[in-house]
């Protein structure tokens, strides 16, 4: 299995810049959320993935590659933490964004469907809005190299009868997203 991983960029209102760390895994399209910061540094990408490692140690996620851009963030300690365990780590080549496309990808939708739209105050407030985001992505949105289906689809419910079941709308960010599930 495939790790992706990439910094984003989200400027506040105050116009103070905050750097976004996120790990996709491309077999299953699922999207983890490493951090918010202000000031990246390679000290803090390590650290990062120190978490995510010990996260998917702990739900028995076996990878075998991580892919990453030169960006200066993605230092030594950063391949290091990976090639502890186990994990080859595969640069991409310089001004080449089509070699990290799934994880490019996510940042253009998370921007069209979620950032573009509001109006981010501060990193706490970012962090809030990409965790509500990251959820309704990997639990709730239909993706079509998945055949219509969540990364981490929730099990369906069973309904018996004739009629056709109730559905009850959930608003999340304002309303900017709709979730819907069977009334229960």
């Amino acid at each position: 299995m495939v790790l992706a991983c990439d910094f984003f960029t989200v400027d506040t209102v105050l116009l103070r810049r905050l750097y976004v760390l996120f790990f996709i895994e491309l077999s299953s399209r699922r999207v983890h959320l490493a951090g918010v910061t202000a000031s990246p540094s390679a000290a803090w990408a390590a650290q990062q993935a120190r978490n995510l490692t010990m996260v998917l140690q702990d739900r028995g996620k076996r990878f075998r590659f991580v892919i990453h851009d030169r960006d200066s963030k993605f230092g030594a300690s950063f391949d290091e933490v990976f090639e502890t365990e186990g994990i080859k780590v595969i640069r991409t080549p310089v001004r080449a964004p089509q070699a990290n496309a799934f994880a490019e990808r996510w940042v253009g939708t998370v921007r069209r469907e979620c950032l573009d739209h509001l109006l981010i105050g501060s990193r706490r407030h970012l962090q809030q809005t990409l965790g509500v985001y990251v959820k309704h992505y990997n639990c709730h949105r239909p993706h079509r190299a998945l055949g219509m289906d969540p990364p981490a689809p929730r099990q369906p419910l069973r309904i018996a009868g004739k009629d056709p079941p109730a559905v009850q709308r959930r608003d999340l960010l304002g309303g900017l997203i709709h979730e819907y599930d069977i009334a229960a």
